[in-house]
């Protein structure tokens, strides 16, 4: 059955209180930066929170199901859910960090992470930080920290509601202040902190930068496309259908939802489903319930088949899966 989970929540000093407030989450008064929506993390592990499985942790569901869980194309040597999946509120912008890359990761260690963000929300003007400028090295980024001018390097991305941003490991980037996104990345916590903007950790003291080892795996040549471009993808009218990623780790589509629809199984993988707005009933044999927004739900990959209705008007969500063979042969689509 589909799993819903409680969410893990992470009080950084950049976040805010749109998590909450948007998506009316019974939560006690605070500074949520992050909600870890799906994880199998030990630091934030998902516990279910509907069914038969309520209660139990995502480590010990997996453990019991494997791939009717997960899918065939989950990696059989890493008993834990691929991916990560949360959401994020800056209130204040984020710090100037990279993630390893696989090929960086086998050489140097660490966990590597490619992800993407989804605007839900978004200030006017807001934007964030995806890559150097062209013609900035190495050195031209040594130089920009040493005046504290770092922002001088970045490429900066005006972003608004609807918009998604490929991230791949080795690609410097930052969250500037304002905006609201849902974030798939893979399973890692691996970060290399660059640039923190002169901020303060809740001790007082200067956040832990790692300049030695963001140096060793960015990619000085990075030219991956920054924007994901959606490419439609067959539906019944009314409804709409895109897929906004494909690459190696996952898939990203986005449906907006007018009439009924079924999904069907994919035993490759699991679908993860995030409401971004309106409602959905959803109803599988032996079950029905009815999503609001924020709701996020992982779909086994062996549940033979999901009915998905939208309740009043249009329901916009996004479907998050492992990405094909293909995709690891193929360079991204966005």
């Amino acid at each position: 059955y589909p799993l819903r989970f409680r969410p893990v929540s992470r009080h950084y000093v950049w976040g805010g209180t749109r998590i909450v407030s948007t998506f009316h989450r019974n939560a006690p008064p605070g500074i949520y930066a992050e909600s870890w929506e799906i994880s199998s993390r030990p630091d934030g592990m998902s516990v279910a929170d509907n069914g038969a499985w309520a209660g139990h942790p995502l480590s010990e569901i997996i453990e019991a199901l494997g791939p009717r869980l997960l899918g065939r194309r989950a990696p059989a040597d890493r008993p834990s859910f691929p991916l990560l999946i949360k959401l994020i509120d800056s209130r204040e912008r984020l710090s100037v960090q990279v993630h390893p890359n696989e090929a960086a990761a086998a050489r140097y260690g660490g966990e590597a992470k490619t992800e993407m963000w989804y605007i839900l929300d978004a200030a006017p003007n807001a934007r964030v930080f995806a890559g150097l400028r062209p013609g900035a090295d190495r050195r031209a980024l040594e130089e920009a920290l040493r005046r504290g001018d770092l922002e001088s390097v970045l490429a900066a991305v005006p972003v608004a509601a609807g918009d998604a941003i490929f991230v791949p490991g080795g690609r410097v980037h930052a969250i500037d202040a304002g905006c609201l996104l849902l974030e798939v990345q893979q399973n890692s916590d691996t970060t290399y902190r660059i640039y923190d903007w002169g901020r303060v950790g809740h001790d007082g003291r200067p956040r832990q930068t790692h300049l030695a080892q963001a140096l060793r795996v960015i990619r000085w040549n990075d030219a991956d496309p920054v924007r994901c471009r959606p490419v439609p993808l067959p539906a019944a009218a009314p409804n709409v259908r895109e897929e906004l990623l494909a690459c190696p780790f996952f898939r990203m589509e986005r449906w907006r939802l007018r009439t009924p629809v079924t999904l069907l199984p994919d035993a490759g993988s699991f679908v993860s489903v995030f409401l971004a707005h309106g409602a959905v009933a959803a109803s599988w044999a032996g079950g029905r319930e009815v999503w609001r927004p924020g709701t996020t739900v992982l779909v086994p990959a062996a549940l033979p088949r999901l009915d998905l209705s939208p309740v009043e008007s249009e329901a916009l969500l996004l479907l998050t899966r492992l990405g094909t063979d293909a995709d690891s042969a193929a360079p991204p689509r966005s």
